[in-house]
């Protein structure tokens, strides 16, 4: 835990991970590829990972970054099908013959939020307001620059009021599909 008003810190739990984590304030109006382009000074030489930190998956970081360190591009995003909000249907005239209550959609792939990014992507960032999703991803797109990594596994926004009561629901029943540590 880290207590923004004084800087002093404790660690909750430890695990033997070889990962850096930091807390930075990136200030209240930077936008999203500006708060990447605030933490160029601790960025080193080689991938790094970022995550909006409002979604939970069953994503397999190591298969994530073996796949990124494969392809040898400056950016991975993983791609999920988002779940469906409402149940579905497979009509035949007006038979119903399939019916699913909020299946995940299979229909296109969307961004996840859980990203693998070489440092060159901070050649892509400008200043506070770029929005990382904007131009840069974009630019990274034309450059052929940007892979996605797919998870078809267990992947969940918390945007809303009713989803962050279904992960609080599914965490209290101990039914956390993205909790994959024991």
């Amino acid at each position: 835990m880290i207590d923004l008003r004084d800087g002093s810190r404790q660690v909750v739990s430890s695990s033997g991970i070889d990962w850096r984590i930091g807390v930075i304030d990136t200030g209240l109006d930077t936008m999203t590829g500006g708060r990447i382009l605030r933490l160029k000074q601790w960025i080193g030489k080689g991938p790094f990972m970022v995550t909006y930190g409002d979604g939970l998956g069953d994503i397999n970081i190591r298969a994530l970054v073996e796949f990124h360190r494969a392809h040898g591009r400056l950016a991975t995003v993983t791609a999920v099908r988002p779940p469906a909000r409402f149940g579905g249907l497979v009509l035949k005239d007006d038979v119903v013959h399939e019916f699913s209550e909020k299946p995940q959609t299979g229909e296109g792939w969307i961004n996840g939020g859980f990203f693998v990014f070489e440092p060159g992507i901070l050649n892509y960032l400008t200043d506070d307001q770029t929005i990382l999703e904007r131009e840069p991803l974009e630019r990274l797109t034309a450059d052929g620059q940007l892979m996605a990594y797919r998870h078809t596994g267990f992947w969940q926004p918390m945007d809303t009021l009713r989803e962050k009561q279904l992960l609080e629901s599914l965490w209290m029943s101990e039914q956390a599909p993205w909790k994959t540590w024991k």
